[in-house]
Formats: C-alpha cells, structure tokens, sequence
C-alpha cells in the first residue's frame, strides 16, 4: 500500500506541476499578448501626437496655403474658391424663403418667414431626409429627382404662418456641401464628390441646372437664388445674429472653413471689387495637407482603401466620417498581432466603416465604473463579449488619442485662418477690443463633447490668455439651413423691386 500510496502521490504531484505549468506558460503568453497590446497602442500615441510646436507649425503651414490658394487656381491643395457672397445678411430680411441643405448621408428641407429687423425669424420649420447608399453611386437623375419629390411634398405641406406675396415664385437658397466652382450666386460646377458620394456623370455639370431640371420634372415652380456651401451658409447665419462673426466651421460628417476676406487680398479676382469690399471664401480645408500633419498607418491604410486616395487627408484626420473607421483598424491591428479579442478575430471587424464615431464618441464618454457602455457597443456591433475591464479601459485610451488628435488639428486650423485675417493677435478698435466669433456647426461639435471641449482648451493654448479672451467659438446650430434662405432672401430677385 504504501508503494502505490507514494506512486499516487508521484502521479498527483507531476499532474500539479503539469497544470502549474500550463498556467504559467498561458499567464506568460497572456502577458506576452497584453505588452504587444501595450506596445501597439504606446507606438499610436507617439505617432498622433500633437505637441505645441507641432500645432503652429500646422497653423503656419494653413496660412501659407491659403494665401498660394488666393494667389492662382490650383496654387495650392487649398483650393479657396470664391463665393460670389460679398454681402452677408443684416437682418432686415423679411419674406418666405426655402433652403435645400444636401451636405452628406441626409439631406434637410427648411422654411422661414422673415419678419425683417424687429420679427426676425419669425417661424421655421424643417424636415430631414436620409439619402440611401445606392442613391449616393447611382446616377445624376435618380439623386436629384429622389430630392426634387421630399422638396415638393415638403412644399405641399405649407400651413399656417407662412405668407408668400402675391405673384411670386417661391425662393429657395441650395446648400451644397461639397466642392463646386462657383460662377455666380446662383451657379457653379461640380468639381468632385467627397463624403462616400461617387455619381461621376455630375462632376463638371452645375448642380443648380440638375436641381431646377428635376424640379420641373416634379412639376414644383421654385428659382434657386443663391448657391451656398454649407460653411457659407453657416458664416450666414452666424453673421445674421452676431456682426462680429468673422469665420465658419463644419465639423460634422466631413469638415470644412469658410471666412470673410478683404477683396483686394484675392489676387486671383479679376472682377470689379464688390462695394463692401469683401468676398466669402470657401477654403475646402478638408484637403489641406502638410508634413507637419501627425499620419499613422491606419490613416494610410484608410486613406488607400477610400475613395479618393490622397485626397482630403485632413477631413480623414478630424472629421467625423473617419474618426470611428481609425479606431476600427487599431482595434483590428490589436486582434490579429496581440489576440486582443481571443484567438479568433471578430468578422465584423474586418467590414469598414462598422464602427461609426457616434458609437466611438459613446464608449470615450463612458464614465461606469465597469465601462458597461464600452462592453455593450462592442457586443452590439462587433459581436464581441466577455471583454475585461482592462481591455475597455485601453480602447477608451485609444478613443481619447484619435479624438484628441482631430480636435487639437482643427483647433491650429482656425487659428491658421485668425492669422490670415490678423486677428491672431490683440488688436483694439478705439477703447474696445476687437471681437472675434467663429460659427460653428456640425454633430462632431456638438455631440461629441471630449472633442469640442478639447478643440476650444487647443486654442486658448494656441492663441495666449489675452487674444483667447476677445475670441469666442459659438455654436450656430442649423446655420446652413437657415443661412441659406437668409442668403435666398438677400439676393431675391424681388429685393430690387422692394428697394425701388
């Protein structure tokens, strides 16, 4: 007995360090995978980091590029194109007025009655549509009949409270967020698609002529008085209720700046300079680039595997279409070299564009002591369960670098634009300080508070305590809708009628 005692005990005690063993060796490829994890994550945020010198040099690099954009067409990556807007709206406005407001994955419908300088805006209402991916690849017809018919139901559901005159076509102000070549208020080309839109056929055609052709179609009597990109539309709007409104900018799906500059500083106008002496530019800074610009290889693999490659590098870094897509491809990087998610890799993580910055936005804002959010986004869209606290806690680190990264480079590119326009320094009209307000707009701005919160901090720190006083960031929230009827009102082929 006592033999087989010992033997038992033999078997028992190589069994125990058998498993002991085992534990180790899984521990220790735990561990491995865990630094791997750590040491991927380490290299992005050396790799997004924005340092202060680093973020004037980007301010630097935007003011050199918009002053060669001015300069001579295709001077500069920055195309600043020229608005035909040298009048912004004064509030004396008053009449119906429509907006179409197409800026990317929906597009709005809105009217106005004006009431002038004392009614203001005295009722508006609005309606959304949301623009389905095979329209967004489809033709040029089928994109704008499907807009023409929710703009002619919309109009057909005019009640009480608004009042068009006697006589008169209904006005509608056409926001089109994406880059045109404009050649009068009421005109201007396609010059590309961005934001996921690919219908080659309307490239070089004048999206007003699509338009009103489709309104016809629908039988709807409207005129398009003014052609507006939604950054215009939004420095429209702002400046409708705040004069010291100097700049616009969207961030939202994509991004983009328009600013109001001296007509005599556009040596590439060859027009008469208009009577208040200046124009709206429209920079189309989505496409802004610089070597100074903190690039990652999942913004190149990104940017490879997008629509435009080697375009638009700069909305690829701040803008809400492409946060989330950045944050999917480091966690996939995770998967395949660290096992982050166990050994297989979640399918779901290999298909772009399945984690939208919205979702992203919610798991960086996730303050639950187990980050319940985090866990919760990542099984209802990635199937992925079971994560620990450890593994939430680095991907709302990974979410605050993507993040932070944007807000802080869209931060040194308003203050790109203040020093263009010299107001990056203290500077006082009579005793009074000058005033500096920058409308923005868009649902990154508004919705993901890490991000806004973290863009304003950037550029307190960009501009110095005493300039960031007189400069205010506010949001104008629906400004391209409203700006664009304002923008409408203004230039009403009826206005004259009324002056005389």
């Amino acid at each position: 007995m006592g033999r087989v005692a010992v033997g038992v005990a033999v078997v028992c005690a190589a069994t125990a360090v058998a498993v002991a063993a085992v534990v180790v060796r899984r521990r220790m490829r735990s561990s491995g995978k865990w630094a791997r994890a750590e040491a991927v994550v380490r290299e992005l945020e050396e790799k997004c980091a924005t340092p202060t010198g680093k973020l004037r040099q980007v301010a630097d690099a935007m003011t050199v590029e918009m002053h060669a954009g001015l300069a001579s067409e295709g001077g500069s990556k920055l195309k600043m194109l020229i608005s035909y807007v040298d009048n912004l709206p004064t509030g004396d406005e008053h009449g119906l007025f429509y907006a179409l407001d197409l800026g990317g994955t929906n597009f709005r419908v809105l009217r106005v009655q004006l009431g002038g300088r004392e009614g203001r805006v005295v009722k508006e209402e609005s309606m959304e549509v949301s623009i389905s991916p095979n329209l967004m690849v489809g033709s040029s017809d089928e994109l704008f009949d499907f807009i023409a018919a929710e703009l002619a139901k919309f109009v057909a559901s005019e009640g009480e409270g608004f009042h068009l005159s006697a006589g008169r076509q209904r006005e509608l102000g056409f926001t089109f967020s994406f880059p045109v070549r404009q050649t009068s208020i009421a005109s201007g080309t396609l010059i590309k698609w961005t934001k996921g839109f690919s219908i080659e056929e309307t490239v070089g055609e004048d999206v007003v002529v699509e338009l009103t052709k489709a309104m016809e179609r629908q039988g709807l009597d409207m005129r398009v008085a003014a052609l507006v990109n939604d950054t215009i539309g939004t420095l429209a709007g702002g400046r409708y209720y705040d004069n010291d409104v100097v700049a616009a900018v969207i961030l939202g799906t994509g991004t983009n700046a328009a600013y109001v500059e001296r007509a005599h500083a556009i040596p590439k106008w060859h027009g008469l300079l208009p009577k208040s002496g200046e124009m709206v530019i429209n920079m189309e800074w989505g496409n802004f680039r610089s070597s100074h610009l903190p690039l990652t290889e999942y913004d190149q693999a990104l940017d490879s595997e997008s629509l435009n490659p080697g375009e638009q590098i700069f909305e690829k870094l701040i803008s809400g279409m492409y946060l989330g897509e950045v944050l999917r491809l480091v966690l996939l990087k995770l998967a395949e070299e660290a096992a982050f998610f166990g050994d297989t890799i979640p399918p779901k993580l290999k298909t772009p564009f399945t984690l939208r910055t919205p979702e992203m936005s919610a798991m960086h804002h996730d303050t639950s002591s187990d980050l319940r959010v985090v866990g919760n986004k990542l099984k209802e869209i990635l199937s992925i369960s079971g994560t620990s606290l450890k593994a939430r806690k680095l991907i709302v680190h990974i979410c605050d670098i993507i993040a932070l990264r944007g807000a802080r480079l869209s931060a040194a590119g308003i203050v790109g634009i203040l020093k263009k326009q010299g107001r990056d320094t203290v500077t006082s009209s009579g005793s009074e300080k000058q005033r500096t307000v920058i409308a923005m707009d868009g649902g990154l701005f508004e919705h993901y508070t890490k991000f806004s919160q973290c863009m304003e901090s950037t550029l307190k720190e960009l501009l110095g305590d005493e300039v960031s006083e007189s400069v205010v960031v506010k949001l104008a929230n629906d400004g391209s809708g409203i700006g664009a009827a304002l923008l409408a009102a203004a230039h009403s082929q009826y206005t004259e009628l009324e002056e005389s």
